[in-house]
């Protein structure tokens, strides 16, 4: 029997929405809860011999809330610290639209987590300025919010910088990083502040808010894709090389397709080896 053209077209959508139905359904039941340990190498400009193969625990965008439960956040937490990293970095976006009633939950849950060099954290779009730094520093979190800490490790400094998500002017950042005079890690969760970093020549940036996408379609890609420098992995401008991670949770939609949640180990290597 000849297949009508009418029947052929209808043939391939019922394809189409099956496949996507499909993919949904996993991404919904499945993939945003396989969470995962990503290792990644961050070139350093000017990276002192001691602090070349130092290891930090990188989570981001926990989003802790009743599309995200405590389960995933504790995998996170205990995926970051079976890998036993030197310090931690806590990205922003511990909970979603400041969800008060996630502040307090989110806080104890990651309470355990603990590294030679300490915990240190900012803040994301989704944190409020009080109720959140409040809640971490009570656990033993440093929050930097447009402030920075200096580290002696090996011997030899580093300089933390962790600016908030509305810090956004290179002015602004400047005065963060004012006065440093060692090797600058800037923690910063949006990585559309990549070009303020190169340009104040901060050597390297830890950030998150993407998801990585969240939801990247074959042939179609992710539908962020064009808002920032990098959605996930490694970036660079000029001398100044950028981290993204996929982060932990999800946002909008409880959903990840070909982008699976991670935590991430970001090794710092000097650049001179790469």
């Amino acid at each position: 029997m000849l297949l009508t053209r009418r029947a052929a077209i209808k043939g391939v959508v019922a394809t189409a929405v099956g496949t996507i139905t499909g993919a949904s359904a996993y991404g919904v039941l499945y993939e945003r809860h396989h969470l995962g340990t990503t290792q990644a190498t961050l070139p350093v400009s000017g990276l002192p011999p001691p602090l070349d193969g130092l290891r930090i625990g990188f989570v981001t965008d926990v989003h802790h809330s009743s599309m995200v439960p405590a389960d995933d956040v504790r995998r996170a937490v205990d995926l970051v610290s079976a890998e036993r990293p030197d310090l931690i970095v806590l990205g922003g976006d511990y909970v979603t639209w400041g969800d008060r009633a996630f502040v307090g939950p989110v806080a104890e849950l990651l309470a355990p987590l603990t590294a030679p060099q300490g915990v240190f954290a900012i803040l994301g779009n989704h944190d409020d300025d009080r109720d959140m730094p409040a809640a971490l520093t009570a656990k033993h979190i440093q929050v930097l919010k447009d402030a920075r800490t200096r580290l002696e490790i090996r011997g030899e400094p580093l300089e933390l910088a962790g600016i908030r998500f509305w810090t956004r002017k290179t002015t602004e950042i400047a005065r963060v990083i004012k006065g440093a005079r060692d090797t600058v890690l800037l923690l910063a969760h949006d990585p559309r502040r990549l070009d303020a970093a190169a340009e104040l020549d901060v050597p390297a940036v830890l950030s998150g808010h993407t998801h990585g996408g969240q939801v990247v379609l074959p042939g179609v890609g992710a539908i962020a894709r064009r808002s920032f420098p990098v959605l996930e992995g490694l970036a660079s401008r000029e001398n100044t090389w950028m981290f993204v991670s996929r982060g932990v949770g999800t946002v909008y939609v409880p959903v990840r397709i070909n982008c699976p949640p991670e935590v991430a180990i970001v090794t710092l290597q000097r650049k001179s080896e790469i």
